[in-house]
């Protein structure tokens, strides 16, 4: 449990819930999934007395959902957004409860850096001056922005004007953001093991037998679409929330203006990991055609090689089985020459079809 008083000024981080309002800022709950339901009751009464207001139980319960998909939804108190982050892990996720550390060596096969990358659901209920946010055990997104938010605070006054969170929506979409571009940092890894693959597959003198990693990773990344794809709705119902609302008084436009502008980038960087994830399936599905047919030719290559090589025999054959029919009068076959001459007959005839062939480009590799 982390709760952050932020203001203009300063950033003031406190362990314990407290049910007095600050007069100036807003402050920021920070809670792991277990703290969250371990401490449900004392967070209501402060969200009671801080709001005016409790979280109904039906967004208690897709907070505490560990297999929620990404979503918004909102009522007259507060937002919902419950976000399923896209960020590399220290340690292997468990799928059937995400966010929980995988003690045991995962059996699925393939590439390591699909393993890492955690989906766990992270929510965040916004009020107008509090924000509480559910992660999963050990979330490095959260203490990673939290190390950045004092290091902001600690900077000059100047600094601090333009990089301070304005409002819990503000902190909403800047946490968003950062799980966001961490997706995106793992694009050189992916795509380096995907073009490594490529290789193995376009390759004529090797033989690709690591099929079921391959698999693996083709639907690792389809999930992996699925999940972007909620994660881009739910933002779009953000932004279409906040083209709904009326005008805000004066003082707060430009707020409320530079939080849109915000939105519309989240959603741009969440487009991007959408393109090039769906660019990797294309890759791998390129890559898995052009191996079958490189494999194709060159079967047929090797068929129509035979298949000269067969039509070069055949003349020979016939004259071979002409030679040996028994006829009582055979004018050659009693020649002392005739042996010689047959072989003779028999070696230009092969020349002559194979210099035929090879003109015709029926021999050798093609190109």
């Amino acid at each position: 449990m982390r709760i952050f008083h932020i203001h203009s000024q300063a950033v003031v981080e406190t362990a314990e819930l407290s049910g007095a309002m600050p007069e100036h800022g807003f402050v920021w709950m920070a809670f792991a999934r277990r703290e969250f339901e371990v401490l449900q009751q004392a967070i209501q009464t402060t969200l009671e007395h801080m709001c005016g207001a409790q979280i109904v139980d039906l967004h208690v319960s897709d907070v505490l959902n560990n297999q929620l998909p990404s979503h918004y939804d909102y009522t007259s108190d507060y937002h919902l957004m419950v976000f399923r982050r896209l960020a590399a892990g220290q340690t292997e996720s468990d799928l059937s409860r995400p966010g929980a550390i995988l003690h045991r060596s995962r059996e699925k096969g393939g590439p390591p850096v699909l393993h890492r990358i955690d989906t766990s659901p992270v929510a965040f209920v916004v009020f107008d001056r509090v924000v509480v946010t559910v992660h999963p055990t050990d979330c490095a997104v959260r203490d990673s922005f939290a190390a950045r938010l004092l290091h902001t605070a600690q900077s000059s006054l100047n600094q601090q004007a333009n990089r301070m969170p304005m409002s819990p929506p503000d902190l909403m979409l800047r946490v968003i953001s950062q799980m966001v571009d961490g997706y995106l940092n793992l694009r050189r890894e992916l795509t380096r093991q995907l073009d490594h693959w490529q290789t193995e597959l376009i390759n004529p003198n090797t033989r690709f037998n690591n099929w079921s990693a391959l698999l693996d990773a083709r639907l690792s990344l389809h999930h992996l679409d699925e999940i972007c794809e909620d994660q881009r709705a739910a933002i779009q119902d953000w932004i279409d929330a906040l083209d709904a609302v009326s005008e805000p008084h004066a003082e707060h436009v430009r707020s409320f203006e530079l939080l849109k502008v915000r939105s519309r980038d989240v959603l741009e960087h969440i487009e991007r990991v959408v393109h090039h994830v769906r660019r990797l399936e294309q890759s791998a599905e390129t890559a898995v055609q052009m191996h079958f047919n490189a494999q194709s030719n060159r079967t047929n290559d090797i068929m129509r090689t035979l298949t000269v090589l067969t039509a070069i025999f055949l003349p020979l054959n016939l004259i071979t089985g002409f030679f040996g029919m028994n006829f009582e009068n055979f004018p050659i076959l009693h020649d002392a020459q005739g042996l010689w001459w047959t072989l003779v007959s028999m070696g230009l005839l092969a020349v002559v079809l194979v210099v035929f062939f090879w003109r015709k480009r029926y021999l050798g590799r093609s190109s």
